[in-house]
């Protein structure tokens, strides 16, 4: 029988090596120069681990509530962080279409999985762009909208933050404060150098107008500017169609170069044509624009990370250069782009039934969502919770910026186990009518214990 070898033994790999080391020491000068180097090495292997001087990262801010909750064993807890639509029952909702068109696709036998080119399905590119731009589109129509297929909205701002940091001029992004949590991190990283703007007025909990327009005023010329095309993510606030157009005067009076991100089409209004007149109003006057674009929320392909990223250009001749652009930052990140989600979006797309379908089950939910903000709302003012509350039905969209502060929100999931960002921003689709009642007893509490 082997014996046990005990940590004080050396193991026989452990000795040949040792032998090794110290006969080419012998054999040659410059080998014992790095004879301590090879014991080091040894040592780490066998010893600590050579990442040992790495922090532990803290938790997203966004994704580590789901974090908590998971953890929290309470019957009552509730998961207002995360922006992912549920139903009344608190379940996640696949589209009864989507779940039609992925069968389709299951039952077509002639279809493969070869690689798709770097800028995605064609079909799907094209579908996009008439979506956000319009059917009658005159950039379309010329030929100056280039569309790439993209990892989600997260992987279309990336793919167009590098292109600018690459080819643009101008290294400085404007992003209103505040705005989702990620948008700093992806344009730094693409190598931009990311400037705020004003956006939300904590006292009106409403659009700091002018602030913005003073802010957008003194950018420099040619500077890029973040626009949420609808339903603000955090804040629910949006411009109106009139402050639109006044941004969109004061942006191209100084050539400030609009970079929108569209994650809530369809889903802030339930009307898809209203949720896209913000990006429409720029393309409109001819001028140039960025537009990601994310299929997570309005059509529910969350985890098939589907999106595109559209930029529109001068001419047809820019426009296929800077697509040659697009796909050397491409190539390099994600060499292109999956499948799977791209083809559920082009199959209900192009099909005149599935696409009427879609757009009634996404009023549904935009309804829903809708309908929960008019709950709470009457619910805190039948209890006679003090403050005025009608910011809840007057922003839009999934989110609702509470005007809640770190100290109420750590108190809620303390007491009520009640889930959200410290910002006090709470995930509208995440509640239901029976979930209602607890969230406006919590908030209630907060505001009269903790103000």
């Amino acid at each position: 029988m082997r014996p046990e070898l005990t940590s004080s033994s050396p193991s026989p790999t452990d000795r040949r090596l040792s032998a090794l080391v110290r006969h080419l020491a012998s054999a040659s000068p410059l080998m014992e120069s790095q004879t301590a180097i090879s014991f080091s090495a040894t040592a780490s292997f066998h010893g600590e681990s050579v990442f040992s001087h790495v922090v532990r990262a803290p938790e997203d801010p966004i994704l580590g509530v789901t974090v908590a909750y998971n953890k929290d064993p309470s019957p009552v807890k509730l998961n207002l962080g995360v922006g992912a639509y549920r139903t009344e029952e608190g379940k996640p909702l696949v589209l009864n279409v989507v779940r039609k068109a992925e069968q389709m696709l299951v039952n077509d036998r002639s279809r493969v999985k070869e690689y798709l080119p770097i800028v995605g399905l064609a079909e799907f590119n094209k579908l996009s762009a008439k979506l956000i731009f319009g059917a009658d589109s005159p950039a379309i129509r010329e030929n100056r909208v280039t569309t790439v297929q993209c990892l989600s909205g997260t992987g279309s701002l990336r793919v167009g933050a590098e292109f600018l940091a690459r080819h643009y001029h101008q290294r400085t992004i404007y992003i209103p404060q505040p705005t989702w949590g990620n948008h700093p991190k992806i344009f730094t990283l693409s190598g931009l150098s990311v400037k705020t703007y004003r956006y939300y007025d904590p006292a009106t909990r409403g659009l700091n107008f002018q602030g913005l327009l003073e802010d957008l005023g003194s950018a420099p010329s040619g500077a890029i500017v973040l626009l949420h095309a609808c339903a603000h993510n955090p804040t629910g606030v949006d411009p109106t169609l009139q402050q639109w157009e006044q941004i969109r005067r004061l942006m191209r009076s100084k050539a400030l170069l609009p970079f929108f991100d569209s994650a809530y089409q369809g889903f802030a209004s339930g009307n898809l044509d209203a949720d896209a007149q913000s990006v429409r109003m720029f393309v409109a006057d001819g001028g140039e624009c960025f537009v990601a674009q994310s299929y997570a929320k309005n059509m529910g392909l969350y985890g098939e990370r589907v999106g595109a990223l559209s930029v529109v250009c001068k001419t047809a001749d820019v426009a296929s250069r800077v697509e040659s652009q697009l796909k050397l930052v491409i190539r390099p990140m994600f060499s292109n782009p999956p499948i799977h989600g791209a083809s559920i979006v082009a199959t209900i797309l192009k099909d005149r039934n599935m696409y009427n379908d879609w757009t009634i089950e996404l009023k549904a939910m935009a309804d829903r969502i809708i309908s929960m903000r008019q709950e709470l709302f009457d619910a805190l003012r039948a209890r006679g919770t003090p403050g005025d509350w009608s910011h809840i039905i007057k922003q839009i969209g999934m989110f609702t910026f509470t005007g809640l502060n770190s100290e109420q929100v750590a108190f809620m999931t303390r007491e009520y186990h009640i889930y959200m960002t410290s910002d006090g921003r709470i995930s509208m689709a995440g509640l239901s009518s029976k979930t209602v009642p607890h969230l406006a007893d919590a908030i209630h509490a907060a505001v009269t214990r903790m103000s």
